[in-house]
């Protein structure tokens, strides 16, 4: 197997076995030097995903005397749906974290943007960088693209500033006269590349959830767009399915 992989392979199968309660919570973990033979790699690889593992929370290492196993941090839930209109960036419903946000207006759309927007490459937007905190650490982070000639000259034209800071895509646009009826959301399991582990404070690699967002008005026209990326092992995205009575 690719060396940069053969550490998640480790960690997966090492994970599975504290799952399933082979070793308990508080029992010693065998060397890295067995865990090598038995899965036919270097120390190295055994030594980084066994980090790995103490990275989630899984385990924790006693200087001079091993790792032992240790109950798991839980899982922040993020949920996604209609009634609490796409919590996250736009729909603050993360319960106890916080949020750091940074807008930049007049930034050029790049050609993936203008597709998804409809606009053409180049034209200008204001792009805002949303990060979810829970406990002091990175969860989610957000890049959300808005057209600049839907909201210039409004004073809602930077989401985190402004009357409706904060209020997300669908109050703000309303109060513009902008209706907006519709989203969709493509969400794909993905492995975090260096600048995601960066700020999301995980190693390369590392598990992920990506979400494509985009908002749509009333007239089929895009008004938001947004890369959502989620560290999987810190949370979980959950969709809320409603029906009428």
């Amino acid at each position: 197997m690719p060396r940069d992989s053969a550490y998640l392979k480790v960690a997966d199968a090492l994970r599975a076995r504290i799952r399933a309660a082979e070793w308990p919570v508080g029992a010693r973990l065998p060397s890295r030097a067995r865990f090598a033979a038995e899965y036919a790699v270097g120390q190295s690889i055994a030594q980084r995903a066994m980090e790995l593992l103490i990275i989630e929370g899984w385990l924790e290492g006693r200087a001079g005397s091993g790792t032992y196993v240790r109950v798991p941090r839980q899982r922040v839930r993020i949920p996604r749906s209609r009634l609490r209109r796409l919590s996250g960036p736009g729909g603050r419903n993360n319960g106890s974290g916080t949020w750091e946000a940074h807008s930049k207006a007049r930034i050029p759309a790049p050609e993936r943007i203008a597709a998804r927007l409809g606009i053409g490459v180049g034209d200008p937007c204001v792009v805002t960088t949303y990060e979810f905190l829970s406990e002091g650490r990175p969860v989610e982070i957000c890049e959300s693209w808005e057209p600049l000639s839907v909201t210039d000259g409004t004073p809602v034209i930077l989401p985190e500033r402004g009357p409706l800071k904060g209020a997300g895509v669908v109050e703000r646009m309303r109060s513009i006269g902008v209706t907006v009826v519709s989203a969709t959301e493509v969400p794909r399991p993905g492995r975090a590349d260096q600048p995601q582990a960066n700020l999301l404070g995980i190693s390369v690699g590392d598990l992920i959830t990506e979400i494509e967002r985009t908002h749509y008005a009333a007239d089929g026209r895009a008004v938001e767009t947004a890369d959502i990326v989620v560290a999987d092992r810190r949370a979980e995205v959950a969709y809320e399915i409603t029906f009428g009575r």
